[in-house]
């Protein structure tokens, strides 16, 4: 009898062990800054500075350790990690040094186990359904992460922040029997073949692929240099390289900004009461979530149907529109909450997914790889740093006003949509 195809409880297993080692702690860290600030006495630009830090000193995990380990294996060290960083922060002493070992640990952990081994693990069983089965992945993130933006508020409730942090830790050891004992690696770990085909369909579909991909004698050459797609160095002389490179970055960064400084606009708005605090940013951060599914999924099915410039520059403006409608939620008009969660998070869920897909159109597929391995770290880094430089700036040029600072963030993310304006409707491969 033939086997039952794995493939499929792969996708279930992944959907938890990547919400719970991403979207679980990166959708959550961010409710206890207030609580940071407060309780070590330490200034916003500070307590915003542990993440971009720990980027620059840990970024070189990805590339060095992840080629050279079992993707699952990373998941089961790298929620370790994170567990570990998150107890530490329920235990800081307030000296600085601490916290931006406790942000190094958590990145290292966020490396490791975060979108890296999940893409490499859905894309070893799948590949004809594999945009699928990685949509359905990324909705674990979404939903995973929602659970923790009420569990926080309530365990905080009952108990003091730090015992409210060591506890919601431990939610990331429930990805080391999923990952030990339900994930592999690739579906020849199991005797089987991507998207469950027979040994003899994946024979047959080799030896089409082969014969397809034989080129003539006298293209023999050409055929070569297509097959390698285009070089750094003409990625690097192309408009549209870094028009894609500054738009996504402005958007990433803006997106940041607003889910690393929420809380603290709405204190700033009138919730000054730590417990109506902790309830409408745990509100908000909910409906952004559940939003950026919706998001994520329409945006894929438009980018299939409609040209994905005009999608990805919808989406991009929709992002900048959102944030001023964060101004409207006030103790007295806090209804304003769903509008602002609903609007941001639908477009923050389309964002991130349409980058790669984007880059594809322009660079061709065969230097897409190339093209994310430039873009990729130049959007991490403006996620993690652009929330400082905001606060920065909010004390030093701005006086202190949150609005002004958000306008700010308004003004980077209109400037990302102008930027994904100025790309070319089609790619144009310069000649080799």
């Amino acid at each position: 009898m033939t086997k039952k195809f794995y493939g499929w409880w792969i996708v279930a297993t992944c959907f938890f062990t990547f919400g719970i080692s991403t979207g679980l702690p990166y959708y959550n860290v961010a409710f206890f800054f207030d609580y940071f600030r407060d309780d070590h006495s330490w200034p916003i630009s500070f307590v915003t500075l542990g993440a971009p830090v720990a980027v620059l000193l840990t970024i070189w995990v990805g590339p060095v350790i992840v080629p050279r380990v079992s993707p699952r294996l990373l998941i089961i060290i790298g929620t370790g990690m994170t567990f570990l960083s998150f107890q530490w922060f329920s235990r800081l002493s307030g000296a600085q040094w601490e916290y931006f070992g406790a942000w190094s640990l958590y990145m290292i952990g966020y490396f490791i186990s975060g979108p890296i081994p999940h893409q490499i693990i859905i894309s070893n069983w799948f590949k004809e359904k594999r945009g699928r089965a990685m949509g359905i992945t990324y909705v674990g993130v979404a939903i995973v992460g929602s659970v923790g933006n009420k569990l926080g508020p309530w365990l905080s409730k009952q108990m003091p922040y730090t015992d409210a942090l060591h506890y919601m830790s431990f939610i990331l050891l429930l990805a080391w029997p999923l990952a030990f004992f339900l994930l592999r690696d690739r579906p020849s770990d199991m005797g089987q073949h991507p998207d469950g085909k027979a040994t003899e369909e994946v024979a047959a579909a080799a030896a089409v692929e082969a014969k397809a991909a034989a080129p003539a004698k006298d293209s023999l050459h050409a055929a070569a240099a297509s097959s390698q797609g285009q070089s750094f160095a003409q990625l690097v002389k192309q408009m549209p390289f870094w028009m894609l490179l500054i738009g996504s970055a402005a958007s990433i960064g803006s997106i940041a900004a607003v889910n690393f400084h929420m809380k603290f606009v709405f204190e700033y708005q009138g919730f000054t009461d730590q417990d109506a605090r902790n309830a409408i940013w745990g509100t908000a951060s909910f409906w952004v979530l559940w939003a950026s599914i919706a998001g994520r999924l329409l945006a894929g099915y438009l980018a299939d149907k409609f040209p994905r410039k005009y999608v990805m520059l919808v989406t991009y403006l929709i992002v900048a529109i959102a944030i001023p409608s964060l101004f409207l939620v006030r103790p007295e008009t806090e209804g304003f909450v769903y509008l602002f969660a609903l609007v941001f998070g639908f477009a923050m869920g389309a964002d991130y997914m349409l980058i790669p897909l984007m880059a594809a159109d322009q660079f061709g597929l065969n230097s897409l790889a190339r093209a994310m391995s430039a873009i990729l770290p130049t959007d991490t880094i403006a996620q993690f740093w652009f929330p400082n430089l905001i606060e920065r700036m909010r004390m030093v040029w701005l006086g202190g006003d949150y609005h002004a600072a958000m306008m700010a963030v308004f003004a980077t993310a209109f400037i990302g949509a102008m930027a994904i304006a100025a790309l070319p409707k089609k790619a144009t491969i310069p000649k080799s």
